[in-house]
């Protein structure tokens, strides 16, 4: 067993991009993994998904997993069917939620693949996924639960304790205790007045924060989320129009569904077909009925919020739906357009004029949500291009991000400024931008760290 002499945390991803989520620790002789996410948007950032892992798998003992969003989740597969045979520990709602998340994942990349083939617009001749639904499943089987602060030993003198960040179900901060160091991932943070999320505790302080920075150079603005999406609901059902809502399905659908029941039942906008065509939002709607904890939406509200919509599971009744004419809402994964059900309603409602696309969250560069969010009037799908003619409209109240102001606040929680401050998880003008307000209004160190860069937790720099 390698002993390493000094702490060191290495920054395998979410550097200069707002995904791929991956932190390296070593300490005694423990190689300890925080997050193991995919890379999305551009291709060059998508091609390190392919790559040998900077560290050899097996020599990796244990993954903590802040939350299930597959920017943070999504490479556990591969990690695993390339020879990690450590625990992933994470919260029991983050357990249940990868539970639905990872097969899918495997599930859709093996169809896209299968299509790819088929259709042959694939540069590969034979493409493949880059795990699948079986890769998943034995993934799953690696993975341990532990409560919110409840410490867990790592061995080494090292400790972990998982703490609420809000922003999903089951999302933690997660504080490593390594001998008299601690370091502190902020994991993704929630908001402080998020409709369906408790906000997040408030950060207790460190020697090394690495800190989340995706909406670092913003502020969210302040309408309110239904007041927000009425009218947009009320115009586009008076035109006839289909109203396709590309949604993360754990997380946002739910908020979305939240909000369009209580507008019908206040008659802000009338009873119209509402369809979730993703298999994985119907049953991630069900696991937040039974960790009501977690959030402060009434059992009536959660009740009302499972009712709206009709499940669309099968392909058949998936494509059925593209038969259809508005009004009608449908939403579907995936949030950012890089694949799903969701593409196939862009290819068929999207050029017409009477319906709309609403952009309910982060659209990271290089998907196709950036692309319509900059006003893209045309999109690449399964190898064609497809005009797009449909009203494209960018929801400003959904994010499930802090944004810089409510970190900025979280930050000061602590009694003692962290020796550094690393700002990652965020587009380059982002997290310079939170960096410069770190160090000007709270006078602390703070600086983007590069991608693969190696720091001592002993001397941070």
């Amino acid at each position: 067993m390698t002993r390493f002499s000094q702490p060191s945390l290495r920054f395998l991803g979410a550097t200069g991009t707002v995904t791929g989520s991956r932190y390296l620790v070593e300490a005694g002789e423990r190689r300890i993994l925080v997050d193991c996410g995919l890379f999305q948007g551009f291709k060059q950032l998508r091609k390190r998904n392919r790559k040998p892992f900077p560290a050899r798998p097996n020599t990796i003992d244990t993954v903590l997993l802040t939350h299930a969003h597959l920017d943070h989740s999504g490479y556990i597969p591969a990690l695993v069917r390339a020879g990690f045979r450590g625990k992933v520990i994470c919260t029991e709602a983050s357990r249940e939620l990868c539970g639905l998340i990872l097969p899918d994942s495997g599930h859709i990349q093996e169809e896209e693949a299968r299509y790819a083939r088929r259709k042959g617009y694939s540069k590969h001749k034979n493409p493949t996924p880059l795990y699948t639904l079986k890769d998943a499943e034995a993934a799953l089987e690696r993975f341990r639960t532990v409560r919110f602060d409840q410490p867990v030993d790592l061995g080494d003198g090292i400790s972990a304790t998982f703490i609420p960040a809000g922003h999903l179900l089951g999302a933690a901060q997660i504080r490593l205790k390594i001998g008299q160091t601690v370091l502190h991932f902020s994991g993704d943070l929630g908001r402080d007045a998020d409709p369906l999320m408790r906000p997040p505790r408030r950060f207790g302080g460190a020697d090394v924060l690495v800190c989340e920075s995706t909406y670092g150079n913003r502020t969210h603005d302040p309408a309110e989320a239904e007041a927000e999406l009425a009218p947009i609901l009320r115009r586009v059902f008076a035109r006839g129009g289909t109203v396709l809502i590309p949604s993360f399905a754990v997380g946002r659908a739910q908020g979305l569904m939240y909000h369009i029941a209580r507008l019908q039942k206040r008659g802000e906008i009338p009873y119209t077909p509402t369809f979730l065509n993703s298999p994985m939002a119907v049953d991630a709607t069900d696991i937040y009925h039974r960790f009501h904890e977690e959030h402060h939406v009434s059992a009536e509200d959660c009740l009302r919020m499972f009712e709206l919509a009709k499940r669309v599971n099968t392909v058949e009744d998936s494509k059925a739906l593209n038969t259809r004419h508005g009004p009608m809402i449908i939403i579907s994964a995936s949030g950012m357009l890089t694949g799903g059900r969701i593409l196939h309603h862009i290819a068929s409602f999207g050029g017409d004029a009477r319906n709309a696309i609403l952009l309910s969250g982060f659209q990271a560069g290089g998907t196709r949500g950036a692309a319509l969010a900059a006003g893209a009037r045309q999109l690449r799908i399964f190898g064609r291009e497809f005009s797009i003619g449909a009203e494209v409209i960018q929801l400003k109240a959904f994010s499930g991000h802090a944004d810089s102001d409510e970190i900025l606040n979280w930050m000061q929680g602590a009694d003692r400024p962290p020796r550094m401050t690393y700002l990652t998880h965020g587009e380059p003008q982002a997290s310079d931008r939170l960096r410069f307000r770190v160090e000007h209004e709270l006078g602390w160190n703070a600086r983007v760290p590069e991608h693969l860069e190696t720091i001592r937790l002993d001397r941070p720099t």
